[in-house]
Order: C-alpha cells, then sequence, then structure tokens
C-alpha cells in the first residue's frame, strides 16, 4: 500500500516525482500558487490523479486538505529559499515570504502526518548567525517532532553532476522511525556532462534531447557586448563556464554550476558551453532539467516560455538525491503498525536535545515538556535525560554555529 502525500510548495513536482520513484508514495493533493509552475504541474501530474490546489498557501484551511487527503501520512514543503539564500536579501522572517514556514507549520499541527520532509538552500542553517534554522528546528520538535537534517550535494548524493548544495529536514512522529532512518551515503559521480547536455548539435538542429536549436540559444559578437571575453576564456567543450557580471568563470570540477531561477534571462550566473563546433551558447530548457535529474518522460510545456523553464529548473529539486532520501524515509517507516498522536504543547515549555555534525547537520527532538522554564531547568532527573549536557542559551548556540564543530546540548523552549 502506498503512502499519501500532500505536498506545498509543489513547483513543478520536483519533490514529488522523487518520491514517487521510490516506489511506496503517491501525492494525491498539491498546493502551488505560481501560474507558471502550476501549468508544467498539472501537465505532468494530472494523469496521475493529484488535486492541485492553486491557492495561496495563507488561504488554505488545514479542514479542506483532510478532506482531499484523508489518508495522507506524509507531507512535503520546498518552502521559497529567497528569504534565506546568499544570492538574495537575507532577511529571513522580516521578509513577507519568511511567514510561509509558519503556514506549514499550522497545517503540519492540524494534519499531524507521519513524516514532514523539508527542503531549503544550505545557506538557511547558518542565516541569521543560525536564528532562522533556530526557529525552524524548535517549532517542529516543540510540537512533538524528532527531526534530523543534513546538507546534501547532488553531485555526491544523486549523480548528477551538478554542485548544488540543499538541506534536507525529515522529522517523525515515532521515535522508533527517527532511530530507523539515516540519510543515504554518498555515491560515485559516473554521470557525464555529455549524458546531460548537447555539445555537437548546432545552430538550428535538435538536441539529442529533442530541443530545437534557435538562434536565441547561442552567444555570438552582434549581440553580447562580452562576447570577446566568453571567446578568450571558452576553450573547452569538457567543462561549463559561467558569465559572471564582469568576467566568465570555468567550472573546474567537471560539473554544472548550481542552477538559478534567473539563469537564461541574459542575468549573471548563466550556465554556458563551448560546442565541438566552436559555438557558444547556454543550456536549453531541457538540459537545465536533465541537469536536475528529471527524466526524459517529464514534460516541458510546449505553450511555456523560456523565461518560466529556466526559472522552474533553477528552482527546482535534483530529483534522484529525493528518491534516495525517500527510500531511507521508506525503510524507516515500513515497520510502524500504529499510528502515534502529536502531544499538547501549547502553553507548554519544551526541555529540548540537540546534536549538531558540524554546522550541516544534526538531529533534535524534545525531552519532555513542562509548565514553566525553571521546572524544566530542575528536572535533571528525567528518565529520557540520560546525559549530562550543558543547557545551550541563545548565544550559547550562535557561538556554536560561528565556530562550527560538534556540540551536544539541551535548550528550554517556550
Amino acid at each position: 500500500m502506498k503512502n499519501d502525500i500532500v505536498s506545498f510548495f509543489a513547483g513543478v513536482g520536483g519533490i514529488d516525482l522523487g518520491f514517487e520513484d521510490a516506489g511506496e508514495y503517491r501525492t494525491v493533493y498539491a498546493n502551488e500558487f505560481d501560474k507558471n509552475a502550476q501549468h508544467t504541474f498539472e501537465t505532468n501530474f494530472k494523469s496521475r490523479g493529484t488535486y492541485l490546489d492553486r491557492r495561496d498557501i495563507k488561504q488554505v484551511d488545514a479542514k479542506e486538505v483532510k478532506a482531499k487527503a484523508p489518508n495522507a501520512s506524509v507531507l512535503l514543503a520546498g518552502f521559497p529559499c529567497q528569504p534565506f539564500s546568499i544570492a538574495g536579501y537575507r532577511h529571513g522572517f522580516e521578509d513577507n515570504r519568511g511567514d510561509l514556514f509558519f503556514e506549514t507549520h499550522r497545517i503540519i499541527r492540524f494534519l499531524q502526518p507521519k513524516v514532514i520532509f523539508l527542503e531549503n538552500v544550505k545557506n538557511l542553517v547558518t542565516h541569521d548567525h543560525g536564528n532562522t534554522f533556530k526557529v525552524i528546528r524548535e517549532f517542529l520538535v516543540h510540537s512533538g517532532y524528532y527531526i534530523k537534517w543534513k546538507v546534501l550535494n547532488a553531485k555526491e548524493y544523486g549523480n548528477i553532476p551538478q554542485n548544488r548544495e540543499r538541506i534536507y529536514v525529515v522529522g517523525f512522529k515515532d521515535k522508533k522511525a527517527f532511530d530507523n532512518f539515516s540519510f543515504p551515503e554518498k555515491i560515485d559521480l559516473t554521470t557525464k556532462l555529455s549524458d546531460i547536455i548537447d555539445f555537437d548539435a548546432k545552430i538550428g538542429e535538435i538536441t539529442k534531447f529533442g530541443d530545437f536549436l534557435e538562434d536565441r540559444f547561442f552567444y555570438k559578437e552582434d549581440k553580447q557586448t562580452f562576447y570577446p571575453q566568453l571567446v578568450e576564456a571558452m576553450k573547452s567543450s569538457e567543462t561549463v563556464y559561467q558569465w559572471r557580471r564582469q568576467y566568465v568563470r570555468e567550472n573546474k570540477s567537471g560539473v554544472i554550476p548550481t542552477l538559478t531561477a534567473n539563469m537564461g534571462t541574459g542575468g549573471h550566473n548563466v550556465p554556458l558551453i563551448r560546442t565541438h563546433n566552436g559555438d557558444i551558447r547556454k543550456l536549453t530548457p531541457r538540459e537545465a532539467f536533465n541537469a536536475q535529474g528529471y527524466p526524459e518522460n517529464y514534460q516541458l510545456p510546449v505553450d511555456e516560455s523560456m523565461g518560466a523553464l529556466y526559472k522552474q529548473a533553477g528552482n527546482s529539486v535534483v530529483v534522484p538525491v529525493i528518491t534516495r532520501l525517500a527510500k531511507s524515509i521508506n525503510r524507516a517507516i515500513e515497520s510502524l503498525t500504529t499510528d502515534v498522536k502529536l502531544p499538547k504543547t501549547d502553553d507548554k515549555v519544551a526541555l529540548v536535545y540537540t546534536k549538531m555534525d558540524g554546522r550541516m547537520a544534526g538531529e533534535s527532538f524534545t525531552v519532555d515538556w513542562y509548565d514553566d522554564q525553571a521546572t524544566a531547568i530542575e528536572d535533571d532527573g528525567h528518565l529520557n535525560r540520560q546525559k549530562e549536557l550543558p543547557i545551550f542559551e541563545n548565544d550559547d548556540f550562535f557561538n556554536a554555529i560561528k565556530r562550527g564543530g560538534n556540540y551536544e546540548f539541551y535548550s528550554v523552549v517556550g
């Protein structure tokens, strides 16, 4: 029996596709507000029977989600990363998009799925001295979830030649599932650039992936003022380059640099290649989706604009990484025979255990809930509090993020 999924900020369905490729999941309900992403999502998921809710998540009543997906056991959320991205404004929760996590949390509290799966940019971990992710972590564990998180790079965990680091947060209601879960190990990168990019096709030809190479994909002397700089710097057809506003950057690691939402729109950071014919061009939309590990049968709507498709690819996830994570989650929950309810934690203070394996990995959960902070701090003899560890105040945690390293500690939340 498959696990039913509800998906928020679904984009074009990359996370959903990764879970469904794992073989034990199906997305019953998805929420996405962007009209162009809705079109691409529906093109690929309508035949699967997925209900697409097109409203802003702020307008979504959790009861309505429950009615559409009464048996959902997994909640996915790739909530917008711009407020926390290095490339963004660094405003965090002060940005009017930052509160979208709290909308997600509202629905999590009502639906109480067995599994929550969150994805975001790597910088989420250290943004605002670590406070942004601290808030997210504490809200989740205060609700009763046991969570683990880790930053994974697509080229190391997805066999996809793209340097793309993302944080993945996995939460369980059941401590047994939490104990059973572990992040996948690194794997060898065997997929070559030539497997996802056509270096041979010329202007006016169709690539091996089915794209017609129009003139607009190519950079020329009479079109770009910086074309001479491209010619001087781009000597190899075995790598990928970027135009960085004033200079050309070669990705010497032999993979594609991190795809961004503004690629292909004339801005900087656009991935460029030198074809075997000596032409210089940017990746096609299909090649951009290839670099995210989307399968050949994934459909890109023919009536969608190029700019929209590039944005969708840049905002998406590396599907094979998600699939490996979904398989690990399935192994963690397959032995569970009963569901557990989240505790009633309103107006309660939580004593939280956290273990940090450097800045980019860790785990956290609530030891117990109390009526006030003093009781939580004084309860040294609680059965679940088996380790003598320090209680971190905010400054202790921020210093730990600044220094890096491994830490175990308690904190009082609420």
